[in-house]
């Protein structure tokens, strides 16, 4: 039974140093108001990560959800794409 309809957002991660809390970028292209040229706007929001299994540019998917603290009102639904490992 579906309990309403969340918002969906995907973006990458780009830190996971709190503790089952990650911070997302997610960006999104729209056309700017007066001269029409396609412009990327970018925002940031915090995610619960009950697992602890993002890393940072791995690209995820989030749904909202319930406040979870001051400002953390999102958690990873899914990651779709791992970050390719660097190695040194």
């Amino acid at each position: 039974m579906e309990r309403g309809n969340r918002k969906s957002r995907v973006g990458v991660v780009v830190s996971n140093k709190m503790t089952k809390t990650v911070v997302v970028e997610v960006e999104r292209r729209v056309a700017d108001r007066k001269y029409g040229k396609i412009v990327t706007r970018a925002r940031k929001f915090k995610a619960h990560d009950e697992e602890q299994a993002c890393q940072p540019g791995d690209r995820v998917r989030l749904v909202e959800t319930r406040p979870l603290s001051k400002d953390k009102h999102w958690r990873v639904a899914e990651i779709l794409e791992k970050a390719a490992e660097v190695t040194p």
